[in-house]
């Protein structure tokens, strides 16, 4: 089994992006997001912004280190700056702040912005899988490890969005506001991690 799967990997991976994209404190944005469509552009739209959000993560996967390199842009930067958005996520998610929600332009289409990107697809997602790309051994069971984590973080996001109304209803909105939170002070010791760590990759490389 190791041979094809990295279950280290695997799992931290998935869990770093599942606390980091927080598909309970997404319900909220997503009903919001969608209060005036029917229910078939609802599942639509969840359908939509979830290949979406998983493109783009795998093409930074895949291709990330070339695009930064073209930019001349350095991984300990994008750690850094990436650590701080998530920062100021968390404490957004922390305080009860949500920009998200207030963007309801029915004539565009919210499953690409602001759903997909950069609620979904944010930088620290991206940070997160190219960090993930770039620490794995480029092996088989690495990129295998990967795949299987982004396919069930979104998997798990669009099951969220497509049983929506059902999961708030059992949560409520003091269950959802505490996952909330949770999931907020989770984000901030993972953006403090990655900030740490482009700091000190940063100081390492200039040594």
């Amino acid at each position: 089994m190791s041979q094809y799967v990295d279950l280290t990997l695997l799992g931290t991976t998935f869990l770093t992006l599942f606390v980091i994209m927080d598909p309970p404190g997404l319900l909220p944005v997503y009903l919001a997001l969608t209060s005036t469509q029917t229910q078939k552009q609802r599942r639509q739209a969840a359908v939509q912004a979830t290949l979406t959000s998983f493109s783009v993560k795998f093409v930074f996967a895949v291709f990330g280190q070339y695009i930064l390199q073209f930019l001349q842009i350095s991984l300990p930067s994008l750690q850094v700056s990436g650590g701080l958005l998530l920062l100021l996520v968390s404490l957004d998610l922390l305080t009860g702040k949500d920009e998200g929600a207030d963007e309801r332009n029915t004539k565009n289409n919210v499953a690409l912005v602001p759903l997909a990107t950069p609620l979904m697809a944010g930088p620290g997602s991206i940070v997160a899988i190219m960090v993930a790309a770039q620490r794995s051994e480029n092996t088989l069971a690495s990129w295998v490890s990967i795949g299987a984590a982004l396919l069930g973080v979104h998997f798990i996001l669009w099951l969220s969005m497509r049983f929506a109304d059902v999961i708030h209803k059992l949560l409520g909105d003091d269950g959802t506001l505490l996952v909330t939170r949770l999931a907020g002070m989770l984000l901030a010791a993972i953006a403090v991690e990655i900030m740490a760590s482009g700091v000190f990759t940063f100081i390492h490389d200039l040594l």
